[in-house]
């Protein structure tokens, strides 16, 4: 275990298995509250797979999970969303068809309690304030009525990680962000991410070992499908294990 005081989420000996592959092996760890943690590995670790048991859209085989207090141990992805447990995801998930704020406000319909959820559009105050609460935070005011289809492909994954936030998680988790950004828009995106702690928590997969270092308060590493480290970046960067999983042989501390 890592030692953070007032973890969020603490996951245990978590595993699932699918025929004779253990895609998850047993792996635990806590992310605390009001911080970024990050779990990075080669291809094939086992990291999105990781992501779906959290989230819910996997049932583990064997492993428990405690969010902002309670069992959600095999808990459905509504019910995740529900606890306040959002996540993007690594292939960008919006209606391409709708416009920004019609992706929006889908999204933030969640907030509208009981029979509300089904009322006219006009009549959902708390989702309408919640969309133009995001099109301001996310400067998004010039493409509120764009479809979502004619976005850059920054500008989508940057809506998309709005449309998670809708429903005003207490924790967030992003799947590869950055994928397939320019330098440009991975430089925005992290300026976001980082903008984002204190309101939300966040559990981050990402392929680009700089931009976790330089974000993360907590890394954790896997390779194929079990933790082999955790701790701060520089404990990471330090950690023979990593560089081994990495570079196939031990490395100095800075050759990440």
């Amino acid at each position: 275990m890592n030692g953070l005081a007032s973890p969020i989420l603490s996951v245990r000996n978590l595993s699932v298995r699918f025929g004779a592959l253990v895609a998850v092996d047993d792996v635990s760890f806590d992310a605390a509250a009001g911080c970024v943690t990050s779990v990075i590995g080669p291809n094939g670790a086992g990291k999105s797979t990781l992501f779906n048991l959290i989230s819910g859209a996997l049932a583990p085989t064997a492993g428990s999970m405690h969010f902002a207090g309670r069992d959600v141990s095999g808990k459905s992805p509504p019910a995740m969303l529900a606890a306040g447990l959002s996540r993007s995801f690594q292939i960008t998930n919006l209606f391409f068809d709708l416009t920004v704020f019609e992706n929006l406000r889908l999204a933030a319909q969640f907030l509208e309690p009981g029979a509300r959820v089904l009322q006219p559009v006009g009549r959902s105050e708390r989702a309408r304030a919640r969309v133009s609460h995001l099109i301001e935070r996310f400067s998004l005011d010039t493409k509120a009525g764009e479809l979502a289809g004619h976005l850059s492909h920054g500008e989508q994954r940057r809506l998309e990680i709005a449309v998670a936030l809708a429903s005003e998680p207490k924790m967030l988790l992003l799947d590869e962000p950055t994928q397939g950004m320019s330098h440009a828009d991975t430089r925005e995106t992290a300026d976001l991410i980082r903008s984002l702690v204190g309101d939300v928590s966040i559990l981050l997969i990402e392929h680009d070992v700089d931009l976790v270092m330089d974000l993360s308060d907590h890394v954790i590493v896997m390779a194929q499908g079990r933790k082999i480290a955790e701790g701060t970046a520089r404990e990471v960067r330090g950690n023979r294990a990593v560089q081994v999983a990495y570079f196939g042989e031990a490395r100095g501390a800075d050759a990440t």
